[in-house]
């Protein structure tokens, strides 16, 4: 590789590293780009549950971000786990004065079920951050919290990403298809239709899933790729990821963010 290519993800943590920027930097590696991270909340998590949330001052969230930007301007951002309105607004202003893609996951409930966004910050990140996402990827759930209408179906799923596009200005969505029946088919679009399909895997080691595939989006992005592309190539990640599972925690377990090399496939995306 002739110059680095770093990532930045903003996010909280995961201290058993299946979620949060634990995943995000494990991502980012696997991809072969240089992570760097700036820390939301700490949280005390597992594979069974959310225990606790600690969210770090905001001016101290602030001084991390001058920390990376003053030195190693990222290629593409991610945003995970930004829970309160001070966070987002801040966030804001990082991602408007730099051309860089910028993805979103909006992390609102953990996959065992528990709350990690403020109510009153919904509205927010819909007003302030989602017009400045190169790409947005929500799962039924927040997808429905986004728009407040429900998905059941592959249909109602082409109209939510329409809204995200069209209304709530984000430049491209995919609504991530898991919590369907039948096959794992993911909605794309860009004010074009793209679906991305996977065979279902009957796994419950999914812990990490949104922030391992965002992350791969991330990743992509910040080497060049199309919004398409990085998409694409996420998508493969994050199947692999769950494909392969490591078989460890006693809830939901993590992906397994080195799936793809046990599918003897080279690293995708390489040039």
């Amino acid at each position: 590789m002739s110059h680095i290519i770093s990532a930045l993800t903003i996010a909280g943590t995961d201290p058993t590293g299946g979620a949060g920027i634990q995943a995000d930097l494990k991502t980012f590696q696997e991809r072969e780009v240089y992570g760097m991270s700036v820390l939301t909340s700490a949280v005390a998590q597992n594979t069974q549950g959310v225990q606790a949330v600690h969210h770090l001052p905001i001016d101290f969230i602030e001084k991390q971000l001058d920390a990376v930007f003053q030195d190693i301007k990222p290629y593409a951002i991610k945003t995970g786990m930004i829970s309160t309105i001070d966070m987002m607004e801040l966030i804001a202003k990082y991602v408007s004065t730099e051309s860089i893609p910028y993805v979103i996951d909006p992390v609102m409930v953990s996959t065992s079920g528990d709350a990690l966004m403020e109510e009153s910050s919904r509205q927010v990140i819909r007003d302030v951050l989602i017009p400045k996402a190169t790409v947005v990827t929500p799962n039924i759930p927040e997808a429905e919290i986004l728009v407040d209408f429900t998905i059941q179906n592959e249909e109602d799923m082409k109209k939510v990403a329409k809204v995200i596009v069209e209304e709530l200005g984000a430049t491209s969505v995919v609504v991530k298809g898991g919590h369907l029946d039948g096959k794992a088919v993911d909605v794309f679009y860009d004010r074009e239709f793209h679906f991305l399909e996977a065979d279902r895997i009957n796994t419950k080691h999914t812990h990490g899933t949104g922030c391992t595939f965002s992350a791969a989006i991330t990743a992509e992005l910040a080497k060049g790729k199309s919004t398409l592309e990085a998409v694409k190539v996420g998508k493969q990640f994050i199947t692999d990821a769950i494909q392969y599972p490591l078989n460890i925690g006693k809830g939901n377990g993590p992906t397994n963010h080195w799936g793809y090399r046990l599918k003897g496939l080279p690293n995708q995306g390489e040039e």
